[in-house]
């Protein structure tokens, strides 16, 4: 009988699928991801459900729209009985561990996982919440453009520190299973910070590119009132006077973002090598993908959180074992089908395992090539600050619907406009599209409920969060433990079976061929 595939999942935060070789660009260089994708299966219209990171998570592991299990923004906890990937996996013989960011928040630092081998880096309480209550309010937490004047090299950062510590748990977690005992097959997720701003480097990979052959946004900046609502808002909440931003600093924020892929990139190639020199390359699934992308000052704007296709859509390739040369996917993706095509791959009637309906659809036709039953479609969610009313999205084909409810829509065909330059939602041509666009939005939103529920649960947290600052702190947080007893030699047992038992070794054969 065959042994079930492990689990390789590997993620970046913040990475926009357009700034990666494997979709095209001329200066990154990411050789370790391009031998991935050299041999898998590549998605060229993946898209986060939501672009900002604990939604997106929350989607990415539960298989549902954020707003189906309550997470609006990054201070909002789902219920530790939803299932996730990890509880399907560890409740059908998997061991399953993270190494990295998680971003999940409350008192479950687990939804599943077995092991978490590092500590996060991002809050673990419900601090960063939305306040729709107060929309013209500039949050405490907001970004500004400190970060892109900023730019440039730094021998170490709080986040260099997070993501190195995040591989060498990895790479050590890796050794450990290879020479343990645990006879069960792993999901091992390896989650990083970088690209994420700052957008600051080491000097090493600053130095793999010349600055002069850093491109610059093709859409330039264009004026405040030329964006769109949701777009003003953010603008005016991160763009606050303090900062005048010029080419050479846009030119140095992208710099150091394309060495921070590179860094990304390196350490992708510690945990590969890692995987193969255990021998554990032959049967393990690798993927990679993002919680969502960054614009980097494409049309003026910065960091996440809006329905451009550099904030909205993601990175997403995925190599299985045994198949070779590599494959694209155009039909619309997103990552919610990532937790049904996992168990579709490496579990017995896959997705038959699922105990109620996901809004995520297993990939697996697609993979094979398969397109003819497949809706060709996408949607995501914007219910987080920076919105005053629920904002939906929904891609069909090459047609991308943006609907903000009670404010202007748009309507972009990125087949003929893919830098989203032309608004067809005043375009009278268009106007029973966009009819039934608008119908399909409120038929798969409740929106008045919905507005409900989400200013609910920011009054929730705001109320909550202000009650644990007061008074007696204690942090809702996930401390890593190891047990330093049963690590190398500690005094107690036979000092050669410990001696023994750390070592992993094959025969000089297998080294050779």
């Amino acid at each position: 009988m065959a042994r079930p595939m492990n689990i390789l999942f590997l993620m970046a935060d913040q990475l926009a699928p357009q700034f990666l070789p494997a979709y095209g660009h001329p200066v990154v260089k990411t050789p370790r991801l391009d031998g991935i994708a050299q041999n898998s299966v590549i998605f060229d219209a993946h898209y986060t459900n939501s672009p900002l990171c604990v939604p997106a998570r929350a989607g990415l592991m539960t298989g549902q729209l954020p707003s189906r299990i309550n997470c609006f923004d990054s201070g909002c906890d789902y219920e530790f009985s939803i299932p996730t990937l990890a509880h399907y996996l560890r409740a059908n013989g998997y061991v399953t561990a993270q190494s990295g960011k998680a971003h999940y928040i409350g008192a479950d630092q687990l939804h599943g996982l077995e092991k978490r081998l590092t500590a996060d880096i991002c809050p673990s309480d419900n601090c960063w919440y939305g306040i729709w209550d107060d929309p013209d309010r500039t949050l405490d937490w907001f970004h500004n453009l400190k970060n892109v004047v900023t730019a440039g090299t730094a021998e170490r950062s709080s986040q260099q520190d997070h993501d190195y510590d995040a591989t060498h748990a990895a790479v050590r977690w890796l050794y450990d299973y290879a020479r343990g005992s645990d006879q069960r097959p792993f999901f091992l997720k390896v989650s990083f910070t970088h690209p994420h701003d700052p957008y600051v480097t080491p000097p090493q990979y600053w130095n793999r590119y010349r600055h002069d052959d850093i491109d610059m946004p093709a859409i330039p900046f264009m004026p405040v009132a030329d964006r769109d609502k949701h777009g003003q808002w953010l603008f005016q909440h991160y763009d606050r006077n303090e900062y005048d931003v010029t080419d050479e600093h846009i030119r140095q924020a992208r710099h150091g973002y394309y060495g921070s892929i590179s860094l990304v990139d390196d350490l992708v190639g510690q945990v590969l090598d890692a995987l193969a020199s255990a021998r554990l390359n032959e049967n393990t699934i690798v993927i990679f993908t993002a919680d969502h992308g960054d614009m980097l000052g494409e049309r003026g704007a910065w960091y996440k959180m809006s329905f451009y296709e550099h904030s909205c859509r993601v990175p997403f390739f995925i190599m299985v074992p045994g198949e070779n040369g590599s494959r694209r996917v155009s039909q619309c993706t997103s990552l919610i089908d990532l937790m049904p095509t996992l168990l579709d791959l490496v579990l017995d009637q896959g997705c038959d395992h699922l105990v109620e309906s996901i809004d995520g659809r297993s990939l697996s036709p697609l993979m094979c090539g398969d397109a003819k039953a497949w809706r060709d479609e996408a949607v995501a969610e914007i219910f987080f600050e920076g919105a005053r009313a629920p904002g939906m999205l929904i891609r069909r084909g090459t047609k991308k619907y943006v609907h903000w409810e009670g404010g202007p829509c748009s309507l972009f065909d990125l087949q003929h406009d893919p830098h989203e330059r032309r608004n067809l939602v005043a375009d009278p041509a268009y106007s029973d599209e966009i009819a039934l666009f608008d119908r399909e939005v409120h038929e798969r939103w409740p929106v008045e409920q919905l507005t409900e529920k989400i200013l609910l649960k920011q009054r929730r947290n705001a109320l909550v969060h202000k009650a644990l600052m007061t008074g007696e702190v204690t942090a809702l947080d996930f401390q890593p433990f190891d047990d330093a007893s049963k690590r190398y030699y500690r005094g107690h047992g036979n000092w050669h079976k410990a001696e023994e038992r750390d070592f992993l070794r094959f025969d000089s054969k297998d080294i050779h061929e």
